[in-house]
């Protein structure tokens, strides 16, 4: 040690700590490897706690306020120094300023995502995040089982542990919860309250509180979240028959839109049209008849099948030996309109040669126009 630093080791009689870093919990007090005076004053500012240690041992604790380092005021010290009539030489003890004030927005978040039952989506994986705050509760507690002789403790070299131990009773308390997916976000205070009163006895365990359990966000996979988001669209579309036709209605418009003027004239006109036609083709039946065809049946496998139109509803299908029954009923007359897979629109029964073949007592074919393509018409 050199002379100028032993010089000013003795000029020292303010033991005290100005904390100009945030994430400092704990600090020594540095004595340029000197003992401290007796009689020197001891400064403890709020939120700070002045903690002596002899030997290894912690011997004595002071709160925040101005004290004279006596043997009045430094009773364990003291004694074990075995000083039983007063003392007025130096002393050795180390001094550590422990930060007890909150140490704020600390964050914790799941590395892995967290595996539940949702009664809705079956199994999904959901990672959730968010803060929490803590504060020095027992000095001597946090020194003992945290700090040891560290000179300088900041929250660095707890935040792991104390995270990894959040997450780990959070998942467990998340999966005990059994709060439908959709529902979580609406649960956030209730569950951060629940964490920290979980949570509080293991940080008492370090010499903490728990002071505030946030949590921020509790999230799905991005390919969930993008299902999600199409099943959300499909229920703000709502009719999406009415949808169509919306859509339809607005290509016409912007069709109609469009600079016209020698041949860009006709092609607005045309593109007019083909608008119209699959408007009414969303409408549903081509403008032939008011009954619609929701959609085409599937391709036969045997023998066509056949959709009757009655009374505004759609029937079928029916094989051709199975429309004689409705013939029977009254059901199909000549004039009952009549789908099958070669025709572009709903017809007569009388205008499908093999339906008005049924009609003729002598079961003979009625006269009628051929459907190019039917096969029950024969070559």
């Amino acid at each position: 040690m050199g002379l100028l630093d032993k010089l000013r080791g003795e000029l020292i009689d303010i033991v005290e700590w100005l904390d100009d870093e945030r994430d400092v919990m704990v600090h020594r007090f540095s004595r340029y490897q000197n003992e401290i005076k007796m009689g020197a004053k001891l400064v403890v500012r709020e939120s700070q706690s002045a903690v002596f240690v002899n030997e290894g041992k912690v011997a004595d604790v002071f709160g925040p306020g101005t004290y004279s380092l006596s043997t009045r005021n430094l009773p364990l010290l003291s004694t074990l120094r075995g000083w039983r009539f007063g003392f007025d030489s130096p002393f050795k003890a180390e001094v550590y300023f422990v930060n007890t004030r909150r140490f704020v927005d600390l964050k914790w978040g799941t590395a892995n995502p967290v595996m539940l039952r949702d009664p809705e989506f079956g199994p999904v994986r959901l990672r959730a995040c968010g803060t929490y705050c803590v504060k020095v509760s027992n000095p001597q507690t946090f020194l003992r089982e945290t700090v040891g002789t560290d000179p300088t403790f900041e929250t660095a070299e707890i935040s792991g542990q104390l995270r990894n131990t959040i997450v780990a009773r959070f998942s467990d308390l998340l999966a005990e919860a059994k709060i439908p997916v959709l529902e979580l976000a609406a649960n956030y205070d209730e569950l951060g309250s629940f964490a920290s009163q979980r949570l509080h006895d293991e940080f008492q365990e370090y010499g903490l509180d728990l002071e505030q359990f946030l949590v921020e966000s509790i999230s799905l996979p991005a390919a969930v979240e993008r299902a999600l988001d199409k099943r959300s669209e499909m229920g703000v579309v709502g009719d999406l028959g009415r949808f169509t036709q919306y859509q339809a209605a607005v290509s016409m418009e912007q069709a109609a839109s469009q600079p016209t003027g020698g041949g860009a004239e006709g092609l607005g006109l045309g593109m007019g049209v083909a608008v119209r036609q699959r408007m009414a083709d969303a409408l549903g039946g081509g403008g032939a008849s008011t009954a619609t065809c929701a959609a085409p049946p599937p391709l036969p496998t045997v023998a066509p099948s056949y959709y009757l139109g009655v009374a505004g509803r759609q029937l079928g299908p029916f094989p051709l030996d199975g429309l004689r029954s409705e013939i029977e009923s009254g059901r199909l007359i000549p004039g009952t309109l009549v789908w099958t897979q070669w025709q572009t629109a709903w017809t007569p029964a009388s205008t499908v040669p093999a339906v008005a073949a049924l009609f003729s007592p002598e079961g003979g074919p009625a006269p009628a126009a051929r459907v190019k393509g039917d096969p029950s018409q024969g070559a």
